[in-house]
This record gives structure tokens, C-alpha cells and sequence, in this order.
């Protein structure tokens, strides 16, 4: 597993006084579950661009595509404020080389999506707002993934953001010295993970190291980066999941007995109908690759995407 792993993370959920009243939001699950395995770096918009504590709150008033940050008794506007200060700490923050963001929800600065939008009369009008701070992170870094507090209660959200922030983590550290070789390498050793997540990119991606001979260096990596990202922003689903689990139980095909064979199917039937979740075929699996020794599974980043203590596949 990759060592270093760095999150920026909404000041307030590691339990920090920056809220508008003082307070914080603590989130056990991000500080001492997520936190066994990641670095945190804390921004909050509000008190980083010059709001004091306490605070009158903040509220995003307008057209929803582009709405003013306001306070809510005084209507004073934040807007310039805060755009000006996020464009020089997303200068920043690019040279920190983060490997994903975890936003505070519903926040009219850092909420990524389903934000409340008010009209000038201070009536709620659309839930489709985008906190100013998240939505010029996003743009800015369009591949970074990003999740908000609360999804991250979601297991199939909570597995699909941890899985990315390992696999940008892992290309990260391979691409620092890769050659043409060590791309086909990697790809290999992760086709199934992105198979799981999107068969279109899967072929796609295949086509693009087939070719990789006849295309500059660094273009080739950035265009393969931006595949890897895209293809794993997908989330994963039964079906996908059962597809390669049938897929690997091709590897067998020719090895294991009638019986245990049976038994994996049996297995892969199950979870594809609800009745059981991934980790218990997968267990399986993982037991029959160390027995019988096939190297090419063993690989496979998809048998170990991310730390097994975190228990991910349990639930979905």
C-alpha cells in the first residue's frame, strides 16, 4: 500500500473551533478510521480569507449557477473575497500534490453539491448550489477526487473515493521514473480494478498502451492519467464486480477441482444477487491464488485496492 497519502479536509471535521458559531464538526470515521491511513492538510475558506470567530453565518443567494456568498442578517457580500482568496490557495495547494479532498457538506463555501440557494428575499429556492471554495477547487483540479462528509457515510461513495485516492497515490509514485515498460506494467497489474469500474475505458485504456510506441512520453502518461481517473470515478456495481469475478474465475478453469470451482460460482451468484457482499467471494479467491500460485490474480490490484482493515468490501 502507498505510505503517503495527503487529503486536504474541511478544517472543521477534524474537530478545529472554525465554524461560524465557534463550533466544529468532528467526524470520527475521517479522523481515526481514514486517518490510520492518510495525512490531513485542514483549509477553511471562511476563516482563511479574513472572517473572524464567531461569525455571522453565510448563505448563497442568487442564481443558483452563479450565486453571491452573503451573510444572512446583513446581506454583506463575501463573493470577491472569497474567489480572490481561493485562487492564491488552489496555488498553493497544487504544489502540496494532494491526492483528494474532503469537503463539509451543505457548506456555502466548501459544499460540493446540493447546496441551498436563497433569493434576495431569503426564501430557499433550489438545493443544486455549489460552495464557492468547492466549485473553484473542482474546476481547478477536475481529476482530483473529491467527496463530502456525509457521502462518505455511503459504502459504495465511501469504497469508490478511497479506491481512487490509493490508485492516484500508487501512479503517482510509479510515474515518477516511468518508462514505456513500466506503463504496460502497471496497466497489467491494474486492468481488472479498472475493469470493475468501466468496460468502455478498460478498452479504451488498452488501446492507448498498445499504441504507446508511436506517441511522445509525457503525452502518453497524461492522457493515460486522465483515463485512469475518469474510469474510476465511476463507481463500481454488482454487476461489474460479478463480471470480473467471472472473469477471474476463468483463471481456474483448467486448476481447481470440480467442487471448489462449484463453490466459487456459488459464491459469485450469491453476491450478484444481494445475498452476500464482495468480500466473501473475494476471500475465497484470495485463497485459492496463494494455494495454486497464479501470479497474474496475484497482481491484480483489484484482490487488494485498499487497506483490508478499513473492511470496505464488507458492505458492499
Amino acid at each position: 500500500m502507498p505510505q503517503s497519502i495527503l487529503l486536504g479536509v474541511s478544517s472543521c471535521l477534524l474537530g478545529n473551533p472554525v465554524r461560524y458559531d465557534g463550533g466544529h464538526q468532528r467526524d470520527p470515521y475521517i479522523i481515526q478510521t481514514l486517518g490510520q491511513y492518510v495525512r490531513y492538510l485542514p483549509v477553511c475558506p471562511e476563516v482563511e480569507c479574513g472572517m473572524p470567530i464567531p461569525r455571522e453565518s453565510l448563505r448563497l443567494v442568487g442564481p443558483p449557477e452563479n450565486p453571491r456568498l452573503l451573510t444572512r442578517k446583513t446581506g454583506e457580500d463575501h463573493t470577491e473575497a472569497m474567489q480572490a482568496w481561493a485562487r492564491k490557495r488552489l496555488d498553493a495547494l497544487e504544489k502540496e500534490n494532494l491526492c483528494g479532498f474532503i469537503f463539509k457538506g451543505g457548506s456555502p463555501s466548501s459544499g460540493m453539491e446540493r447546496v441551498k440557494v436563497y433569493n434576495e428575499k431569503g426564501h430557499m429556492v433550489t438545493k443544486t448550489g455549489v460552495g464557492i471554495f468547492a466549485k473553484a477547487f473542482m474546476e481547478r483540479f477536475p481529476l482530483i477526487p473529491v467527496e463530502e462528509d456525509g457521502r462518505l457515510h455511503d459504502p459504495v461513495l465511501r469504497e469508490n473515493f478511497i479506491i481512487r485516492i490509493f490508485a492516484l497515490t500508487r501512479w503517482r509514485e510509479a510515474r515518477k521514473a516511468m518508462k514505456l515498460g513500466d506503463l504496460v506494467a502497471f496497466h497489467t497489474d491494474n486492468k481488472l480494478l479498472i475493469l470493475a469500474h468501466s468496460t468502455e475505458h478498460y478498452r479504451e485504456m488498452g488501446r492507448l498502451v498498445a499504441k504507446g510506441k508511436a506517441m511522445e512520453a509525457k503525452d502518453l502518461f497524461r492522457e493515460y492519467e486522465t483515463l485512469l481517473l475518469q474510469a474510476l470515478s465511476r463507481k463500481s456495481t454488482a454487476r461489474k464486480n460479478t463480471n470480473v469475478l467471472q472473469h477471474m474465475l476463468g483463471y481456474f478453469k483448467q486448476i481447481l477441482p470440480d467442487a471448489e470451482r462449484k463453490e466459487l460460482l456459488d459464491l459469485i451468484t450469491r453476491y450478484h444477487k444481494g445475498q452476500l457482499p464482495l468480500i466473501v467471494p473475494m476471500t475465497l479467491f484470495g485463497h485459492h491464488v496463494r494455494k495454486y500460485d497464479v501470479a497474474y490474480l496475484a497482481r491484480q490490484t483489484y484482490m487488494n485496492p485498499h487497506p483490508a482493515e478499513l473492511a470496505l468490501r464488507n458492505h458492499v
